[in-house]
């Protein structure tokens, strides 16, 4: 077997290093930090409120009574509530205070014709029997009671079954002994203020409120990293994903997971329901709920995310609730931030402000396609004189190439461990020093590029804005798999072409060959990749051969032969 030169092991790592990138951002996220096992405590949120509503002042001191009931206060029959704004539709039932129906006017299904978005996944939560905003409290039989008696409703600021915000809604139920209380204040923004306590003869209880049924954008779930839970402690977010819910070896059994946690809640790929204290502690629950979409008995076929947000002491929930959209502008605006929740990965310095140049790019072309195009052509050129300079470095390691060589295949038959390999090493730099080559000048321009490969496969992954954004022709969808792969297939083409073009350093033949078609061996994770990715990766290679063109037939570089001749 052949030995590698130093030249070919660094062009082969970082071929590897490539791989390991695009295979470890795509499949394997950072784990997360295992469960905080901390004493419940009682410590005071300094979590500032949101920046369009009036501060909220944390309590100086827990109170844990309420006035006990004076009698039975329920309602007769079910009644349906609509709140909207031009944001939202929400749908709540006083049968158990829940939501049955949370749309997102701006945000629309794959139907057709489209749909608002519901982030309720209404058939999962018919089968499991739970359905966001449910009480969940330590005794089992009174968050049944809580969540499927009828109570009494009263809105602000006019009676009716449907409501314009800013509104409010309280629901109120009691049977003389147990309380339960939901209050909820819409205003014309994604936030929600919900106020909820649960007691017994006016000893209120430790309570929480849970997103159950299921949550999301459900074509998305099945072609992305799904639902997950999240949770920020000292200012650090943690995501959960299916695999690290509920207990290790029970899923539905409910975890508490105690902090003091500044927010918490549910999300997927491009929607989020977060929970924001107002005052007090914010504990965090998390559980899977298994169901069957397919409705035939079979049970425990589709597991469901779900989580709870409140208290583990006695004391009355304050909290804010959003629910929308994983626009980053958005979630900056909200307090404390939640735009880390667009997880942008190790080079998110990079990565936002090209979030940020692609937004401006698209207010003057307004199709997200031909702007990642526009975009992809301006940073190529920015980058082209790397590009000269790797084009340097190649060719001059290839017109030595002959003489290292020979220099090779003297030491072929020792091993690499001989001594006498360092020898070799010593007579190939000895010819590199001779030439003014720097034998990782081939390597270092390519690396600096790797930073923004990287960001930008990160930030066009998760970025809400190519959702349902058309390009061209097939393409209806640039946050989605080519529906045909053709993207796919001719990113790989031209990948294949390039590297053709591309002068070698390496003297052998067979490695030569094993360079040229890397490509096609990794080309099939592209096809996993969203459409804008593939298009944008295509742009760069289209902008790459026409770069290499120029290169090959200006040959502005007049290298010269090398002098093999000297010793």
């Amino acid at each position: 077997m052949k030995e590698l030169s130093d030249q070919q092991r660094v062009l082969i790592a970082f071929a590897l290093m490539l791989i390991i990138l695009f295979v470890w951002g795509k499949f394997f996220k950072p784990p997360s930090p295992p469960p905080n096992t901390a004493q419940k405590t009682a410590q005071t949120s300094t979590a500032a409120p949101e920046t369009n509503q009036a501060a909220a002042t944390a309590t100086p001191a827990i109170e844990t009574m309420l006035p006990p009931p004076a009698g039975a206060i329920q309602a007769t029959d079910e009644q349906i509530t609509v709140i909207e704004s031009p944001l939202y539709r929400v749908q709540i039932t006083n049968r158990g205070g829940l939501v049955q129906s949370w749309k997102l006017k701006k945000y629309l299904t794959e139907d057709k014709p489209p749909q608002p978005l519901d982030l309720v996944n209404i058939p999962a939560a018919r089968q499991i029997g739970a359905w966001p905003l449910s009480f969940t409290l330590e005794d089992s039989a009174a968050e049944q009671k809580a969540n499927t008696a009828l109570y009494r409703v009263e809105t602000k600021p006019q009676e009716g079954s449907t409501l314009q915000a800013p509104a409010e809604i309280t629901l109120h139920w009691s049977d003389g002994h147990l309380d339960f209380v939901k209050h909820l204040k819409f205003d014309e923004s994604y936030i929600v203020n919900l106020e909820a306590t649960a007691s017994v003869d006016g000893h209120l209880l430790p309570a929480a409120i849970g997103w159950r049924g299921g949550f999301g954008d459900v074509a998305v779930e099945k072609q992305s990293q799904g639902v997950g839970v999240f949770y920020n402690e000292n200012g650090k977010l943690n995501v959960l994903q299916l695999k690290k819910l509920g207990t290790p070896d029970h899923q539905e059994i409910r975890f508490e997971q105690p902090g003091n946690y500044a927010f918490a809640g549910i999300e997927d790929q491009f929607f989020t329901a977060a929970f924001l204290p107002n005052g007090g502690n914010l504990n965090l629950w998390h559980w899977v709920q298994q169901h069957d979409f397919d409705d035939n008995g079979k049970p425990g076929n589709e597991p469901e995310p779900e989580m709870a947000a409140g208290s583990a002491i006695p004391q009355a929930l304050n909290m804010r609730l959003f629910v929308g959209p994983k626009d980053i502008h958005i979630l900056a605006q909200v307090r404390p931030p939640l735009d880390d929740l667009v997880q942008l990965g190790w080079f998110s310095l990079i990565a936002k402000p090209l979030l940020e140049i692609l937004q401006w790019t698209h207010k003057y072309i307004p199709n997200w396609g031909w702007a990642i195009v526009v975009l992809t052509i301006v940073i190529n050129m920015l980058l082209f004189p790397l590009k000269v300079k790797n084009w340097r470095s190649m060719k001059n390691m290839q017109r030595v190439g002959p003489e290292v060589k020979i220099i090779q295949d003297r030491y072929k038959k020792y091993s690499f461990n001989d001594p006498r390999k360092r020898k070799m090493n010593e007579e190939i730099m000895a010819i590199y020093n001779r030439e003014g080559i720097n034998p990782l000048g081939s390597c270092l321009p390519m690396l600096v590029q790797l930073p923004f490969l990287y960001a930008f496969y990160r930030m066009l992954n998760g970025t809400i804005e190519l959702r349902h954004a058309p390009w061209f022709g097939w393409i209806h969808d640039l946050s989605a798999h080519d529906p045909y792969y053709i993207l796919p297939i001719v990113m790989t083409v031209t990948m294949f072409v390039m590297q053709k073009m591309t002068p070698m350093p390496a003297t052998d033949a067979s490695q030569q060959k094993m360079m040229q078609y890397m490509p096609l061996f990794f080309g099939f994770i592209f096809f996993r990749l969203s459409a804008g990715l593939n298009l944008y990766y295509f742009a760069t290679n289209l902008v790459g051969i026409g770069q290499q063109y120029y290169l090959v037939k200006t040959d502005p570089l007049n290298v010269k032969p090398a002098n093999n001749n000297r010793k």
